[in-house]
C-alpha cells in the first residue's frame, strides 16, 4: 500500500470518527435540551395549577341517585345539604330570576342540575339587600334564581351542583364569583 493511500485511509477513519464523535454531541445536547425543556414545562404546569385561586365556596358530595321524580311530594332520598345540590328532582325546571314565594327544593336541583346558580334568603334579609340580590341576577337572566328560604338559618346561600357557600351577610363580589364560577356547568 502506497503512503497516499495509508494517508487517505487514515484521513478517512479519522473524518468517520469526528463524524461519529459529532453525532454523539449533537445526541447529547438533543436529550440535554429535551429534558431541560420537559422540566420547565413541568414546573410552568406546576405553577399555574399551584397559584390558581380556590373554588368558592365549599364542595358538597353529589348524590349518586339524581333520577326523576314525578313531583315534588313524591318519595326520594334526603338531600345530603340544606339547601340541597344535587339529588333526585322532578323533570322541569322552574323560570330564571327572582321568586317572591319559595319554590320545592325538588325543582330548584333540576335547575342546578342544569347549570344554574341558586341563590337563598331567609326572612331576616331586608329590602334593600333583596334589591341588591335581584340586581345581580338582572345581569344573569339564564342561569340564576333568587328564592327565599324563610327557615334558613344564615342570611344568604348560594348554591350550585355539588357546590354551597353560606354567608351572613350581603357580599357583591363573593355572590358574582360563584356565579362565574359555576354557571352554565350543564351536569347531564
Amino acid at each position: 500500500m502506497t503512503k497516499t493511500n495509508r494517508t487517505n485511509q487514515v484521513s478517512k477513519q479519522a473524518r468517520t470518527e469526528q463524524r461519529r464523535a459529532h453525532a454523539e454531541k449533537q445526541k447529547m445536547w438533543r436529550k440535554i435540551l429535551w429534558i431541560v425543556g420537559a422540566t420547565i414545562l413541568l414546573i410552568v404546569i406546576i405553577l399555574a395549577f399551584a397559584t390558581r385561586p380556590p373554588l368558592p365556596g365549599e364542595s358538597v358530595k353529589v348524590m349518586s341517585d339524581q333520577s326523576h321524580i314525578s313531583d315534588a311530594s313524591s318519595p326520594h332520598d334526603q338531600y345530603n345539604s340544606d339547601p340541597p345540590t344535587s339529588g333526585q328532582h322532578v323533570t322541569y325546571s322552574a323560570p330564571w330570576g327572582i321568586h317572591k314565594e319559595p319554590l320545592d327544593n325538588e325543582v330548584l336541583v333540576h335547575n342546578l342540575e342544569d347549570g344554574g346558580i341558586v341563590i337563598y334568603y331567609n326572612k331576616q334579609i331586608d329590602e334593600i339587600t333583596i334589591s341588591n340580590l335581584e340586581t345581580i341576577v338582572e345581569k344573569y337572566p339564564e342561569s340564576v334564581i333568587v328564592n327565599p328560604y324563610p327557615e334558613m338559618k344564615n342570611a344568604i346561600t348560594l348554591t350550585a351542583w355539588g357546590r354551597i357557600d353560606r354567608l351572613d351577610s350581603f357580599e357583591q363580589k363573593r355572590i358574582v364569583d360563584f356565579i362565574s364560577a359555576f354557571k352554565g356547568k350543564d351536569h347531564h
